[in-house]
Order: structure tokens, then C-alpha cells, then sequence
């Protein structure tokens, strides 16, 4: 999978709800609509989770895709319990993906949109 994901940060729900309308009418348009949004709902919450550690390996995992996350720490130099934790944090936001073979960033580009 290499695709591009759009990282929101703050905004309404009518925004987020707008851009799934504009999905549905493209779709039903006939037009092909495959695109990803990920909402944060506020900074604090964006800041929590996106660490500049948890970013490098995001870096690190969209390049060398891992069997575990021990192999990923250790290919990481990183303590195993730390990368664990990291691994869970971006796997329920939905920046890596888990499955059978392993782990995989599967993303090229994360473009982010942050609301004043």
C-alpha cells in the first residue's frame, strides 16, 4: 500500500461531515473516491500522539516493513516496552497497519491540515 493520508487537526464536525458528503456525491457520480482522513480533535490530543519518536518510526517502518515489533525495535535501537507502546498509540489512529505478516506504514506522505 502506498498512498497518502490527510491528518486533520481541531475543526467541526460539519467539516468533517462535508468532506464525506463530497466523497458520497463523487462516488455516486461515478467518480473513483479513494482517499483517507484521519481527525484529531484538538492539538493536545494531536501532540499526544504524534511524538517526534513515534514519527521516526513511522519514517523507519514505511521503509523497512517488520515481522514484529521486537524485530522493529531492535531495528529501531529502541527499548522494546517503548516501541510496544508507540506501536499501539499509531495503530488505533490508524498509522500502521497490523496484520499477519507484520507491521507496515503504509503511507508515502502525511499532509496535515490544522483548524484556527
Amino acid at each position: 500500500m502506498s498512498k497518502d493520508i490527510e491528518l486533520h487537526v481541531g475543526g467541526s464536525f460539519d467539516a468533517a461531515a462535508g468532506r464525506f458528503i463530497d466523497a458520497w456525491h463523487r462516488a455516486e457520480a461515478g467518480q473513483p473516491v479513494a482517499e483517507d482522513h484521519l481527525t484529531f480533535v484538538d492539538w493536545a490530543v494531536f501532540a499526544h500522539t504524534m511524538t517526534a519518536k513515534r514519527l521516526e518510526l513511522l519514517r523507519h517502518l514505511r521503509s523497512h516493513p517488520q515481522t514484529s515489533i521486537a524485530a522493529l525495535a531492535k531495528s529501531l535501537k529502541r527499548d522494546y516496552r517503548r516501541v510496544h507502546e508507540d506501536v499501539d498509540i499509531l495503530s488505533r489512529a490508524g498509522l500502521i497497519e497490523r496484520d499477519a505478516q507484520g507491521l507496515r506504514a503504509g503511507y508515502a506522505e502525511i499532509r496535515t491540515v490544522i483548524a484556527l
